[in-house]
């Protein structure tokens, strides 16, 4: 029998099992449309955030010290108290993110925004992991990538944020985040004792 008909060669064996197989016409994740909660003040803080008049001091977040970080530079941040083995499921992958934004083609005023909007709505639903895509592209000058060094900075100043890394790589790599959300029993410690 010939090397080419013989049906045990891995490489015959791949081309009968992709027979019919349509290729992929994008390289981008579908992170399918995120869940939203639905309450009265819902639509009100979404004109709020969009809108261009909104004050860095509506929304919590500023650009204060906005450090550039490099396209395939790896972002951590972690509260303090968070235990050592819930922060190294985070990094490798093994707590299920269930909600996704993808800021692909976002200007950072419209970033802001809807990454504000993003982790309310995912703290309100009571979401654990969240999946954010900033990207790694450049700024109009070329110098670094201004939303992943504008993400770096702002979640660090939510406080529905526990902790957040750079993903793997099948969910985007250092141009995509797993970001861990404060849940009902783990509260903000009280400082007024």
């Amino acid at each position: 029998m010939s090397p080419e008909n013989d049906p045990n060669d891995d490489h015959n064996l791949f081309r009968e099992l992709m027979k019919g197989v349509k290729p992929v016409k994008q390289n981008l994740a579908d992170l399918g449309k995120p869940r939203r909660v639905k309450d009265i003040n819902h639509q009100a803080r979404r004109l709020a955030a969009t809108s261009e008049s909104s004050s860095l001091t509506d929304l919590g977040i500023s650009d204060w010290q906005v450090r550039p970080v490099n396209p395939g530079e790896n972002l951590l941040f972690h509260v303090p108290d968070l235990p050592l083995r819930t922060l190294q499921a985070l990094r490798k992958g093994l707590l299920t993110w269930q909600e996704g934004l993808d800021l692909h083609g976002f200007t950072i005023e419209k970033s802001r925004a809807a990454l504000s909007e993003f982790i309310r709505d995912g703290s309100q639903i009571a979401s654990r992991c969240l999946l954010l895509v900033h990207g790694k592209s450049y700024n109009r000058e070329g110098e670094v990538p201004s939303i992943k060094s504008h993400v770096n900075v702002w979640l660090r100043q939510m406080p529905e944020v526990l902790a957040f890394c750079s993903a793997l790589p099948k969910d985007g790599g250092s141009g995509a985040l797993y970001i861990l959300l404060r849940t009902r029993t783990h509260k903000h410690k009280n400082l007024n004792h």
